[in-house]
This record gives C-alpha cells, structure tokens and sequence, in this order.
C-alpha cells in the first residue's frame, strides 16, 4: 500500500472518532497537507507534513506508515511522528490553560442571577 485516502488515514490514527468526523474537518480546512487545503478524497503518502486542528489542539504531523483499517491506540502511533515545534506549542497551550481557566467554560447558554454573582465574587 503506498497512498490512503486522507480521512481513512485520520480515522486510523485516532486523531478523529469517526471517519464522518475526519472528512468534515478536512472539509471544513481543519487539515492540511504541506500548507495546503485538501479534499477528503486526497491520498496521503509517508513523509507528508499535516497540520490537523482537532478541537482546541493543533497538531503537526509527519506521516510515517499508512493503514487504512483502525486498530490498537499503539498501533496507530506508529504511524506518525509529531513535530519539535508541535510538541512545545501544545506543551505551551496546556501549561497556560492549567493556571487560567476561562470561569463561562461550565456554564451552558447565559447565567443564571446566581451565577453571575459568583463570576462577580472570583473576580
């Protein structure tokens, strides 16, 4: 096997929960390969850069095997290698996340005359 369609290879490599997931995000541009945005039909072959946003995380990757059937979580870090750059950016994100946490995150829609005090009090 020497390419695999793009949301087949996200999928197997658990950086998504579903294929569905990995081709709307690929749709939507939330991956690209070597700078680029792609198609879900695209093949990605080994030693490409991607850059995949999955949720508030970004990723860079370099593609280092290729499957296209989802197996084992050990398994499926094989087949890929995670940029220097990456690694400390996300490193970054969660150190700064873990000393300021946003106070609206838990609350669902607006606040309650309650909540609104307590946000007033932490404040």
């Amino acid at each position: 096997m020497s390419e695999v369609r793009i949301d087949k290879w996200l999928w197997t490599a658990r950086f998504f929960k579903t294929r569905s997931l990995a081709s709307t995000a690929v749709d939507n541009g939330k991956v690209q390969v070597d700078g680029d945005r792609i198609k879900p039909a695209r093949h990605v072959k080994i030693g490409d850069l991607l850059a995949i946003e999955n949720g508030n995380s970004v990723w860079e990757v370099v593609v280092q095997g290729l499957a296209d059937v989802r197996s084992s979580a050990a398994i499926a870090q094989t087949l890929y290698k995670e940029t220097e750059v990456s690694v400390n950016k996300r490193l970054a994100i969660a150190e700064d996340q873990r000393y300021f946490s946003e106070p609206t995150i838990s609350m669902k829609g607006r606040p309650t005359k309650r909540d609104r005090r307590l946000l007033d009090k932490n404040q």
